[in-house]
């Protein structure tokens, strides 16, 4: 490992973030999934390390997204909701994000997947990558989803490419952004580069290409999961075809939990409660897995907390890169991924927000809900890629220790007044700087979104 920390302080890292979308934890066979296999994320796991306590900073796409690149709440910076192809926002210009940190600092960045932080003058080499090809949304907010959706493009930096017309065309996403991604490889091995790869499956609708339908036997979600595994594998065997991989680090995770209602066309909470669109476990905790042969001790399991939101202050650490100059809520997590002795979570609690609503936050083992209202799945799941089942509950005061109770099933909120009083002025901290419309509290230290700018239509 001396080597190795030697070759880190004198040559800038590459990174790869691989984000997908809806993946839930169960689904891949390194987090006890029995019913297909993915071999090349359990051999990153078995290469690098895998964390079980890993949380995405909501439980959906847009907020998540923003949540990732810019190291803050999704609250702090004005997405706290998922937006649409006509929505008047999106992520601000003047947040920087991790490209922007990096490019600052010589790195090449290329994106290659699905943004969903707005549209037109928001897109994102507005905000600090070189070049992007993908989709502006999720791919169901297309005119075949029954609603007045505008057509779904793929583009080429601000250029349409092609039109997503059908599901076969939708089919080809994975493989197309993955080309591309390792394109961009071949072409930027010479100097630091950042890659982000936010796949836009297994998302609904989920559609594998050809040659990989019915591979698992398991119906079309395990399929485009599969895929999807091919996908990293085809990326680290580049990387150590090129002899990148010792000074590149990859990171996979997921934007939030399964969307259950879908059934059979959604993924596995496995051992968690509920799902996307909640802020029970299944709905922000997520699968991350770090790789870096040679950096990253092989093989082992973290099971202290971290967030998506650490990833920029890490590769900001990692690259010798600043920070953003405006206040950011994630930590830097090296000593975490590293496995150094008795390294502990920077985070002294999480807050779980959705959309705005401060629902629920996190102490050490404790996770204590607040009364709110949230999705729950009743009754059978839908088939054929059609939502079914989901129907609005309620949960009063709840405090779990997630230790031993991960599921959230035993309310121990009698058992234990004092650590419920201190959860709750810890929940006020937050609010007070964030907000929470449970409450009606506006934050201190919330900034404002971006606007959108649409053209002015023909008089």
């Amino acid at each position: 490992m001396l080597a190795a920390a030697l070759s880190l302080f004198f040559t800038k890292p590459n990174f790869i973030v691989i984000f997908v979308d809806d993946l839930g934890i169960g689904d891949l066979s390194c987090y006890g999934n029995r019913e297909y296999k993915t071999p090349n994320l359990d051999r990153m796991a078995a290469q690098g390390v895998r964390f079980t306590d890993f949380y995405a900073a909501s439980p959906a796409c847009t907020p998540s997204r923003a949540a990732l690149l810019t190291g803050c709440y999704p609250m702090r910076i004005g997405l706290p909701s998922v937006i649409n192809p006509d929505s008047p926002i999106g992520l601000n210009p003047n947040e920087e994000t991790i490209p922007e940190l990096l490019k600052d600092n010589g790195y090449t960045t290329g994106m290659f997947g699905k943004w969903h932080l707005g549209v037109n003058n928001l897109m994102p080499r507005t905000h600090g990558f070189d070049e992007f090809v993908g989709i502006p949304y999720s791919h169901d907010m297309w005119p075949q989803n029954g609603k007045q959706w505008p057509p779904l493009f793929l583009y080429e930096n601000e250029t349409r490419i092609s039109e997503q017309k059908d599901m076969e065309e939708q089919a080809l996403l994975t493989q197309k952004l993955t080309d591309r991604t390792l394109s961009f490889i071949r072409r930027n091995r010479e100097k630091p580069f950042f890659i982000y790869l936010p796949l836009p499956m297994p998302h609904v609708p989920v559609i594998a290409s050809k040659s990989f339908r019915d591979k698992t036997g398991k119906g079309p979600y395990a399929d485009t999961v599969y895929e999807i595994d091919d996908a990293v594998g085809r990326i680290l065997g580049e990387l150590k075809k090129l002899n990148l991989d010792k000074n590149t680090m990859v990171t996979f995770s997921s934007d939030n939990g399964p969307w259950i209602p879908y059934g059979r066309h959604a993924g596995s909470p496995g051992i968690y409660r509920e799902g996307k669109g909640t802020t029970f476990e299944a709905g922000v905790r997520e699968p991350a897995i770090f790789w870096w042969p040679g950096h990253i001790p092989a093989g082992k399991v973290i099971h202290e907390m971290a967030s998506t939101m650490d990833i920029l202050p890490t590769l900001a650490k990692l690259s010798k890169s600043r920070l953003p100059l405006n206040k950011i809520d994630g930590h830097d997590i090296w000593s975490l991924i590293s496995n150094s002795r008795q390294a502990k979570s920077p985070w002294p609690y999480f807050l779980y927000y959705w959309p705005d609503e401060l629902q629920a936050i996190r102490w050490d083992k404790w996770k204590l809900h607040v009364s709110h209202q949230h999705r729950h799945q009743s009754g059978p799941v839908g088939k054929d890629g059609k939502a079914n089942g989901e129907v609005t509950a309620k949960i009063d005061l709840s405090l779990y220790d997630l230790q031993r109770d991960p599921s959230e099933t035993t309310n121990l909120a009698d058992q234990h007044p004092d650590v419920v009083q201190h959860m709750l002025k810890l929940m006020d901290e937050g609010r007070n700087e964030l907000g929470d419309s449970i409450t009606k509290t506006k934050g201190s230290g919330v900034r404002p979104p971006g606007k959108v700018i649409f053209p002015k239509p023909n008089s």
